[in-house]
């Protein structure tokens, strides 16, 4: 590396590179395990990414790219290669608030995006926890979901195009600004979450919404989880499409965020089965509160729900929102082991019973906290069994329980490398024998994430 030094200042500039122990210092994130590049390179445009490329295409050096290093699947470790980070390239180049569409470079982190819309009067409705550090380009090379896939969908549902550069160097622009466009084969949907391994995502179209002029929130205990489908489903129809988030908490996970050390407090007093924040996002400020709240009592009077919170102030939504969002609490039965997972809400219930099961029969103190999209099938599986040896134990319980009931072994973070040994649990021989083809002909000498999703 030492050699290629000087090449690489070329390309980017001698500030925006870093070798050996600099770059071993530059690869830290509370997140991910970034390995130890060898390199850290720092390209401020397109054309520096693609020269990039070039060098390591003809040198068969590894470029594995870095967004805002937030992935929960070690997608970005970067052991030995070039890690290309895409922090300088953070530009909103344009809002057009007639065809409702936002020019983002890849390192514009997914706030910033979100802040630009909304001053232009306008929404991107991508929420997450990393908000702050996730980046555009990152959260597209993961397909990520968020708070409001129940309603706006995944981040594949809000890219209209995108630009790539392919492992050669050359720079694919499908930066399509159209909502209908079928002009032969979807190209932006190779690169959209694929994780790096085709191509390096640099620019990207996004659409954008009308901005929400109501916000209603609520906190709800259910007693049941047949209760659960029921109450989303009157919660659909009545609200007209408003719904945005349905988030479901069993109660360890409540427990954990309403007691000490963490600093949020009960919403509703403990002992529900279920906890459950909902969102809706109306046009109608004068009519939506009630709407909002008519739908609330149908649900009680339906049986479905036990009792209720309704946020009154943006103080009181925030409060809501942030003991969904203190998931680091779950660290407290560390250590731990992270799943995220989706299958039919139909299945859950059973499923976790089997899953809490077997772990109880092995590690008889072991600790299982559930929280999640449910509206959308996405779960999140903590497990703490109190042996940090044991992750891959854990792991054929947790996925193997799951392959029975054809669910999948990631919702929404991805393969990366923590999830590769288990990707054949959700996909067909078929469907990755097409996916090695097509890496071997966008990729053939595995420099773009080596390693990453397929082995």
């Amino acid at each position: 590396m030492e050699i290629l030094k000087p090449r690489l200042e070329e390309l980017v500039g001698a500030s925006h590179v870093a070798i050996g122990a600099a770059a071993k210092e530059i690869a830290q994130s509370a997140w991910t395990r970034l390995g130890e590049p060898a390199a850290v390179v720092r390209p401020a445009s397109t054309e520096e990414v693609a020269a990039l490329m070039r060098l390591a295409h003809a040198e068969d050096l590894s470029m594995t790219p870095w967004g805002g290093r937030t992935g929960l699947v070690d997608g970005a470790k970067a052991d030995g290669g070039i890690a290309l980070s895409l922090e300088r390239m953070r530009d909103i180049e344009s809002i057009d608030k007639v065809a409702s569409t936002m020019t983002v470079q890849a390192g514009c982190t997914v706030q910033a995006a979100c802040e630009a819309a909304e001053e232009a009067g306008l929404f991107l409705p991508l929420d997450l926890g990393s908000r702050g550090s996730a980046t555009i380009g990152g959260v597209i090379s993961t397909n990520a979901g968020g708070n409001r896939v129940l309603r706006y969908g995944m981040v594949r549902d809000m890219v209209l195009g995108l630009e790539a550069v392919l492992a050669d160097g050359t720079v694919v622009n499908a930066l399509n600004h159209l909502i209908k466009n079928n002009t032969g084969y979807d190209i932006k949907q190779l690169f959209i979450g694929s994780e790096g391994t085709l191509g390096v995502v640099t620019r990207a179209v996004l659409r954008l919404r009308p901005k929400p002029a109501s916000q209603n929130a609520a906190f709800l205990g259910v007693d049941r989880f047949e209760a659960l489908a029921p109450l989303l489903r009157i919660l659909e129809a009545d609200l007209g499409g408003e719904l945005s988030a349905f988030e479901v908490m069993w109660p360890q996970f409540y427990e954990l965020v309403t007691t000490e050390p963490a600093r949020g407090r009960p919403v509703l007093p403990p002992g529900q089965a279920f906890y459950v924040l909902v969102e809706a996002l109306g046009a109608d400020p004068a009519g939506d509160g009630e709407r909002f709240e008519a739908a609330l009592m149908r649900t009680i009077e339906a049986g479905l729900v036990a009792d209720a919170a309704v946020a009154k102030t943006g103080a009181e939504r925030a409060r809501m929102w942030a003991l969904r969002d203190d998931v680091g609490q779950t660290a407290r039965n560390g250590p731990t082991v992270v799943f995220d997972i989706s299958l039919p809400i139909s299945e859950m219930e059973a499923y976790l019973a089997e899953v809490r099961a077997a772990l109880a029969a092995r590690w008889p103190a072991a600790e299982l906290v559930v929280f999640g999209h449910l509206g959308d099938g996405n779960l999140h599986l903590i497990a703490g069994v109190g042996d940090r040896g044991a992750r891959h134990a854990v792991e054929e319980i947790v996925y193997g329980l799951l392959r029975r009931r054809g669910g999948s072994v990631s919702a929404e973070h991805g393969i990366g490398l923590s999830k590769r040994a288990y990707l054949a649990y959700s996909r067909s021989p078929a469907e990755i024998a097409l996916m090695r083809r097509l890496k071997t002909a966008l990729d053939p000498r595995n420099v773009l994430n080596p390693g990453k999703v397929l082995a």
